[in-house]
């Protein structure tokens, strides 16, 4: 069985590359800063994907696809996404190899085939886009437009960690084009109550919901609302974004429709996604010393069955009640794996669901064949009950509600725990070194204040909070006049 994982308390970001590593999601792969997920951590994205698209669908969008590459001068259109993004771009300049002529044996450039223009590798699809949709538009009726893409886009990083931050990575990003700026407002809000929805009733993730300071919009937004969450070393990570982009991508790319009055009007504008970086949230919000930590509506396996036995005849007589208890939680809508392997024993299969946080173990051996029961272990609470193999299913059915409810109240309570107001700078740096969390505090709205926070202490603003109450008080840092407090904290 794989080694065992360094304490979060020794080392938490050791402790989360181990896990990453030996529960089978993701390893580095021979592309520097790029990573191979792997089938078990692939099953977890694909559910994530599946239940996020069909609330996407829900709302009216459709699903589409765009070039991977982007000519240089479209990318370059919308002046403030362009510098945003122009320091991780990838750029292909040329179109073919060669064989080197002084080594048959390798290969460069061909010097002869270089690029007329230059074509960025995605960082975000915005330029090629509304490129597209300047075709697509002419009339109020060709409105609104609401596409979302699954694909993967390539932001190169000097420093990566798995899931958290990679050269290349999956997302799905939504680009919508509506008649009024009201609309478009509208969506952008509600795409971010989507993210929010999707984390806490399937992640068990307890997010706030909020708006980004000017200095941390997303690159030609005008308002980027986003979802925050805590993590259990007390830094926070932004599991989510949503953006109105005005009318800015509009103009850059002439993208107008004739109004029903007869004017011709430029168009307004969202863009909004989640990545695999929610892979990462998921991992540090739940687990634990001993391994991944999954909530039911989100594990590939919500349930295993490890037989226990002595010689084939054993085994083929458990099998036969094994099977049968698998037919009947797959028809109650559970998913269940029965690990008849016999190349592993019990213990180490144990230690293996327990490390890839399968929710319940089930485990059957001959004297439960006679007693007519089985043991069940949660992945939770690291209990076990013996259950009557007649009440498995409602049994079953019962705790996957119980442990993604528990789940998400003991996340919630870790986040209440950790959640502090201050009223002084000295205050606040106390507390990001000895407690960390999120950290409520006035500020004078300047990016002045905000840079200078951010200089003396890592913390940024993690988000305007969109709940939270008006109240007058006096920046921390400044001494000037503020209107509320705002979300600090560490972040990823």
């Amino acid at each position: 069985m794989s080694n065992k994982l360094t304490e979060r308390k020794k080392d938490y970001s050791k402790w989360y590359n181990e896990l990453v590593v030996q529960a089978d999601l993701a390893e580095n792969s021979a592309v520097r800063g790029c990573m191979v997920i792997k089938p078990y951590g692939y099953a977890i994205w694909e559910k994530m994907q599946a239940q996020l698209d069909k609330r996407f669908k829900e709302t009216g969008h459709q699903n589409a696809y765009f070039p991977l590459f982007v000519p240089k001068s479209l990318f370059e259109a919308e002046e403030k996404n362009a510098e945003g993004f122009a320091k991780e771009c990838a750029v292909v300049t040329h179109y073919r190899l060669k064989t080197d002529p002084n080594d048959k044996a390798k290969l460069v450039v061909d010097p002869e085939a270089k690029l007329e223009e230059e074509l960025v590798v995605r960082p975000t699809s915005e330029a090629i886009i509304w490129n597209t949709y300047k075709g697509w538009v002419q009339s109020y009726r060709d409105l609104p437009i609401l596409i979302n893409q699954w694909a993967n886009v390539v932001r190169w990083e000097m420093r990566t960690r798995l899931f958290l931050r990679t050269t290349e990575f999956l997302w799905q990003e939504g680009h919508t084009a509506h008649a009024t700026r009201q609309e478009a407002l509208i969506e952008a809000e509600k795409m971010n109550d989507v993210y929010a929805e999707f984390a806490e009733e399937f992640m068990a993730i307890p997010v706030v919901k909020g708006l980004k300071s000017e200095s941390e919009r997303f690159a030609g937004a005008e308002e980027t609302y986003c979802i925050e969450a805590l993590m259990q070393d007390g830094k926070a990570l932004q599991a989510g974004t949503s953006h109105f982009l005005g009318q800015n991508f509009a103009k850059a790319f002439d993208v107008k429709y004739a109004s029903k009055e007869g004017r011709l009007e430029h168009v307004w504008a969202t863009s909004w996604g989640v990545s695999t970086r929610l892979m990462g949230a998921l991992i540090m919000t739940h687990s634990d010393d001993k391994g991944l930590v999954l909530p039911p509506k989100l594990a590939p396996n919500q349930v295993v069955i490890v037989p226990i036995y002595k010689g084939e005849e054993q085994l083929k007589e458990i099998s036969k009640k094994a099977n049968e208890l698998a037919s009947e939680l797959r028809e109650a809508g559970i998913s269940v794996k029965f690990d008849d392997r016999d190349t592993h024993k019990p213990g180490w299969k144990f230690a293996q669901y327990e490390l890839q946080g399968v929710p319940l173990r089930i485990a059957i051996g001959p004297k439960d064949l006679e007693k007519g029961t089985v043991e069940l272990a949660r992945r939770d609470t690291l209990t076990k009950e013996f259950v009557n193999q007649t009440d498995v299913v409602e049994k079953v059915k019962g705790l996957m509600v119980e442990i993604q409810s528990i789940l998400f109240q003991k996340a919630l309570d870790f986040r209440s725990e950790h959640t502090t107001k201050v009223d002084s700078f000295e205050e606040f740096k106390k507390v990001l070194k000895t407690k960390g969390g999120f950290i409520l505090a006035h500020w004078d709205g300047t990016a002045e204040t905000e840079t200078k926070i951010k200089e003396f202490t890592k913390a940024t603003i993690r988000c305007i909070p969109l709940d939270a109450e008006k109240e007058e008080g006096i920046c921390m840092f400044s001494g000037r006049p503020s209107s509320q407090r705002v979300l600090f904290a560490k972040a990823y």
